[in-house]
């Protein structure tokens, strides 16, 4: 089997390297023409070079780890945005279709309005807030009309390669006394390891059992908001010896509102994975559990 990954550089795409290559050859190419084998077009601004190169690879699957994920830029450079958020992936699922491929996608809780507390379902109306989250969800139509397709929606991802929320907060306690975080965004810290792992799981059942493609939601079990989030983060690495100026006791919690932003954030990003448990046989771990494994990897690179 062969396997036309995109977005190879990213903080899933690292990961999907490591966990599609059990499942067969996968070919990964970057957004840069020069770290490509000759000819193959990563680039999700060049439509055409994208429409050649899986007609050149011919590839039984395509996975599409890439997107403009600044949420804040998008909403000044909305064309781009739908280029590598919808187009792209448009383009990807006419020559999936095509040839007879699967194609996976992953998606964002961005496409929903954020609304009640409540976990959303796959069958809930959405409604974005921003440029980034309707691009998005446009991305997840076009890649819908391929009938061989698996969407994994999932949020606030992370890794140990890579920046991230808890290494920001991390730093920012080495430097300062006291941090001051939200807490009225609610959602599920989800690591791109798992997310790497569950795609292989599942692509490798759905290619067995056509009847499972579609749209699931990916995140790990549990959820917290960002002030949880930084407190769990700070005490977890003081348990890990890190000197920190600032512990979980000195965050305060405030609201979104005191931090305005160019695009606006949906405050429950809670996402129902039942759908995905019940159909691959999955139990989803704690989102702690990830976060705790990320911090204990980088503490070894200190």
């Amino acid at each position: 089997m062969k396997i036309l990954l995109f977005g190879r550089g990213g903080q899933v795409g690292w990961e999907l390297q490591r966990s599609l290559s059990v499942l067969g050859e996968v070919v990964a190419l970057d957004f840069d023409a020069t770290q490509n084998p000759q000819g193959l077009c990563g680039s999700f601004s060049d439509l055409a070079g994208l429409a050649a190169t899986v007609q050149a690879v011919k590839p039984d699957v395509i996975v599409n780890a890439a997107a403009h994920t600044a949420v804040d830029k998008a909403e000044s450079e909305p064309d781009f945005a739908r280029s590598l958020n919808a187009l792209a992936p448009g383009v990807l699922a006419t020559e999936a279709r095509k040839l007879g491929a699967w194609l996976v996608h992953y998606s964002t809780d961005y496409v929903f309005n954020g609304s009640g507390n409540t976990p959303w379902n796959e069958t809930d109306a959405t409604g974005p807030l921003s440029v980034y989250g309707q691009t998005k969800l446009e991305g997840e139509l076009a890649v819908a009309t391929n009938p061989k397709h698996i969407t994994l929606r999932t949020s606030w991802v992370y890794a140990a390669r890579g920046g991230n929320f808890a290494k920001t907060m991390l730093r920012l306690a080495t430097e300062r006394e006291a941090l001051t975080v939200i807490d009225d965004q609610f959602g599920a810290p989800t690591s791109a390891e798992l997310l790497a792992d569950v795609t292989a799981h599942c692509l490798r059942l759905a290619m067995a059992q056509p009847a499972l493609a579609g749209l699931y939601h990916c995140v790990a079990a549990g959820e917290t908001n960002w002030h949880g989030y930084a407190r769990f983060v700070l005490k977890t690495a003081q348990n890990l010896g890190w000197a920190l100026k600032a512990g979980p006791d000195q965050v305060t919690a405030t609201s979104t509102a005191s931090y305005p932003t160019p695009a606006q954030r949906p405050l429950n990003s809670r996402l129902n994975t039942t759908k995905l448990q019940e159909a691959f046989g999955l139990t989803l771990p704690h989102w702690q559990n990830g976060v705790a494994r990320m911090l204990t990897e980088i503490t070894g690179k200190q």
